[in-house]
């Protein structure tokens, strides 16, 4: 499994992904990110799914970008690109994956900026080669393992956040995933594009880097838990044989042990 995370906020993108392949029983490192920029553009994309598709895609897409005058005007251009490539590997690899019961499953998030492009773009390419573009409704997209980090993002992340507010709430979305799924973990990269910039910086993040913040939060949510109101459970409590069970105390022995 994976975790892709790409942001769009008012004044940039932030990209978070993990770099932990699963083969079987094994392990290994891998990075999921590539930054590509030069002179009046810039961009990265992040991936999950079979890595034996992602490379290949990806090989077919660099080798047109390098050799031939690939448009870089539009970020949408680029993203059509990649999704021709995608469609090529399909026709190439697709019918001997479905005959090794391997599923063609590439999922591509692709954030930037070109010189046409009047501010940062996010998109989104599916496997079957189309694509959709991230907007400030929703300002945010995950691919591979989207239900854990999801709740926090749903609840907090907001496209007039800045850059900052969006990193921290990447990091506990990342960090809920890393809890409950066993095959995303660190080390962990982080790629940032602030608007009109056409410069993208890029960071890795060890475990021992962010455990204090996991730290931190995973104390917060208890407090938090601990701190909740009791008076919605006077309705239960009433309803048992034996109502000391929920008994609402003077002082929260939670809080005051806590």
């Amino acid at each position: 499994m994976t975790f892709c995370l790409g942001m769009k906020v008012a004044d940039g993108l932030v990209g978070i992904a993990d770099t932990r392949v699963t083969s079987g029983s094994e392990c290994i490192t891998a990075k999921k990110v590539s930054v590509y920029q030069d002179d009046g553009w810039a961009m990265f994309l992040m991936t999950s799914g079979l890595r034996s598709v992602r490379d290949k895609a990806l090989t077919y897409f660099e080798e047109i970008m390098d050799e031939h005058e690939a448009p870089r005007d539009r970020l949408f251009k680029v993203v059509s690109i990649l999704s021709d490539q995608i469609r090529r590997v399909w026709k190439e690899d697709g019918e001997a994956l479905c005959e090794a019961d391997l599923k063609f499953n590439i999922h591509v998030l692709i954030g930037g900026q070109m010189e046409k492009d009047r501010e940062h773009k996010l998109y989104m390419i599916y496997p079957e080669g189309n694509w959709v573009e991230v907007g400030p409704g929703t300002p945010y997209h995950i691919i591979g393992a989207s239900g854990y980090g999801k709740p926090v993002l749903d609840r907090t992340l907001q496209y007039e956040d800045n850059m900052r507010f969006a990193l921290k709430v990447g990091c506990l979305a990342f960090d809920s995933t890393r809890i409950s799924a066993a095959d995303v973990d660190f080390p962990v990269d982080v790629v940032i594009y602030p608007q009109n910039a056409y410069k993208i910086v890029e960071h890795r993040y060890q475990k021992e880097d962010l455990a204090h913040l996991s730290n931190w939060w995973q104390d917060r949510l208890r407090n938090s838990v601990r701190e909740l109101p009791l008076d919605w459970i006077e309705a239960l409590r009433q309803k048992l044989p034996e109502p000391s069970i929920l008994q609402m105390p003077t002082v929260d022995k939670e809080t005051s042990s806590g």
